[in-house]
């Protein structure tokens, strides 16, 4: 549990308290939390980035590309098998109009 999830937990206790107050608390207390769990710091999202950046710079090339493979990997074992199929194939479509325009390139 970080900290994040010790802060939450204990506003959670302070609004189930709340809750059993009365039904329009609640669902205003409800609308609060969710509310504060949409919203992102944009300070702390602009210092991510940095950090990303910096940890990037100091990869190599290699692993940096094994770095993306493995992002790539984790991101495509969320999307259903349908899905995938219908990128693979956007892919290959792709890779076929770039091959046709490159041999048309080259013929002149």
């Amino acid at each position: 549990m970080n900290r994040s999830d010790g802060a939450n937990s204990a506003l959670s206790a302070e609004v189930l308290a709340i809750l059993s107050l009365s039904l329009l608390t609640s669902n205003v207390a409800a609308r609060m939390i969710r509310n504060m769990r949409a919203k992102k710091n944009p300070n702390a999202v602009a210092l991510g980035k940095l950090g990303g950046e910096a940890r990037a710079a100091s990869l190599s090339a290699k692993e940096r590309s094994d770095s993306a493979s493995k992002a790539g990997k984790a991101r495509s074992e969320q999307l259903s098998a349908r899905e995938r199929s219908r990128i693979a194939k956007l892919a290959v479509q792709a890779r076929e109009r770039k091959r046709k325009t490159q041999g048309k390139d080259n013929s002149k």
